[in-house]
């Protein structure tokens, strides 16, 4: 029996055809390598843009935020400011009263007045000295 080898060095006509096959195949790696940079820079472009934009609009949804509660902290002040004015206005009423009423009560009996000031003291006094 006898077999054939296959001739693996090609004829000579044969070779102009490989290399530029291989030259072929090589200018479309570099084309497809150059594709596929490109796209990548054009996609990173646009996720730089994007983020920029999120940015943007987060920092000024951030600023619109700030200002109303700016705004609504400046109300609610506001408007304690107008109650705390209210309940000193009525306390200083209240006490007005209190102290009419006293000076009233005073001059109507003042031997009981006298009294009862004598005793709140000494009270005052024992339960100071202990």
């Amino acid at each position: 029996m006898s077999t054939k080898v296959a001739n693996t060095e090609g004829t000579p006509e044969d070779t102009p055809s490989i290399q530029k096959a291989a030259n072929d195949l090589r200018a479309a790696a570099t084309h497809r390598a150059q594709e596929v940079a490109h796209t990548a820079e054009e996609r990173a472009r646009q996720l730089k843009e994007s983020a920029v934009e999120k940015t943007q609009q987060f920092r000024d949804a951030a600023g619109e935020r700030a200002q109303h509660l700016k705004e609504v902290a400046g109300e609610k002040a506001q408007h304690l400011k107008e109650v705390a004015g209210e309940q000193w206005e009525g306390t200083r009423v209240k006490a007005r009263e209190v102290h009419s009423d006293a000076e009233d009560y005073i001059r109507q009996h003042p031997t009981k007045a006298v009294l009862i000031a004598a005793g709140a003291g000494l009270l005052l006094g024992l339960i100071v000295r202990r």
